[in-house]
């Protein structure tokens, strides 16, 4: 078998070298976004002032009105304030480059950003559906008109702040949890001041508590969506839409390749999917060109551009090949159609 050349690390395709080897890392890192961080943080602050602006009006409005569905907008958007400054500080410390024991910087903090704005989203509607069926059973006065007025101006504010961050970078998972607070909150008031309209024009109080379950059922929702991605996240599986055995099939069928296993594809922040495997070529086949292939397919076919591949000379009978080369090897083996010249 050929020597093993452990040191090679390549962070381009395009980077050649002509001498044979047993085993090789591939490492290419190319992941970035369509607006820029800087961009990103005025839409962010610019939604932060007009919320925090609105919400301290509402709050003296809506306990005047009596409105559950207003002072439930006004919790909703000390949380959508909360969840932007939660969404700044994540930028600023994911920024950080990577150092000491973070080899990938600190780029999950945004993860935990949008996993913090999830369990908001959650316990809130958990508060809300609790005091809206509360207010179905014994419905205070509502001063509708106050309702349908703050109502009516918090639609704008709204969706000034959700446009604003709908320009943002969403793919990140951090800004998307932000994102969706402002959406609910829009939602929210939609649903507020119809449910004023009624409360004016009819004296229906339970208009409001209705309102304020409805838009509880919507940041459940939300909620939900944000704990259960950043979960996965937190939890190392493949990326939405990845299958990691489609993966390792379309790689064990590249030319020369007898196997495939210890494949691992997870997320470390959002749209930075990483992977690593363990290829097993024919003896005498060239690592380096195969290792080229591999990560040109991922790159091409799943955009994985970050990437660390051990490609190693397959050891032909009595010794079986996985057996030659991992103590304990972890996931299914893909078999490639290539074949050692022993067997």
């Amino acid at each position: 078998m050929a020597t093993k050349d452990t040191d090679e690390r390549d962070h381009s395709h395009e980077h050649e070298r002509g001498h044979e080897h047993g085993h090789s890392h591939g490492h290419a890192h190319g992941h970035s976004h369509g607006v820029s961080e800087d961009a990103d943080r005025r839409y962010l602050t610019g939604a932060l002032i007009l919320i925090a602006g609105f919400m301290a009006v509402e709050v003296v409005i809506g306990f005047i009105a009596q409105s559950l569905a207003l002072i439930t907008d006004a919790g909703h958007m000390l949380t959508d304030a909360a969840a932007i400054v939660f969404a700044l500080i994540a930028m600023r410390i994911a920024a950080r480059p990577a150092a000491g024991p973070f080899t990938y910087g600190h780029k999950r903090a945004e993860i935990i950003s949008a996993q913090i704005n999830g369990i908001t989203l959650l316990l809130l509607s958990a508060w809300f559906v609790y005091e809206g069926i509360h207010r179905l059973i014994d419905p205070p006065a509502v001063e509708g008109l106050y309702v349908v007025v703050t109502g009516a101006a918090g639609i704008a504010i709204n969706i000034a702040a959700t446009w604003l961050l709908s320009k943002a970078n969403r793919s990140s998972l951090n800004i998307e949890g932000a994102f969706q607070h402002l959406l609910n909150d829009l939602y929210a008031f939609i649903g507020t001041t119809i449910a004023g309209l009624i409360v004016w024009l009819t004296g229906w109080a339970r208009a409001d508590a209705i309102a304020a379950l409805l838009v509880a059922a919507l940041m459940l929702k939300a909620g939900w969506g944000l704990v259960r991605d950043s979960g996965r996240v937190f939890m190392e599986a493949a990326p939405t839409g990845v299958r990691p055995d489609e993966v390792g099939a379309r790689t064990a069928a590249l030319d020369h390749v007898v196997e495939v296993h210890d494949l691992h594809i997870w997320e470390v922040t959002s749209s930075f999917p990483a992977l690593s495997a363990h290829i097993l070529v024919v003896p005498g086949a060239d690592c380096h060109a195969v290792r080229l292939d591999a990560e040109q397919m991922l790159h091409d076919a799943y955009g994985i551009s970050h990437t660390t591949l051990q490609v190693d000379h397959a050891i032909s009978e009595p010794v079986a090949p996985v057996d030659a080369h991992c103590a304990d090897p972890h996931g299914p083996v893909h078999a490639g159609s290539a074949r050692t010249s022993g067997a």
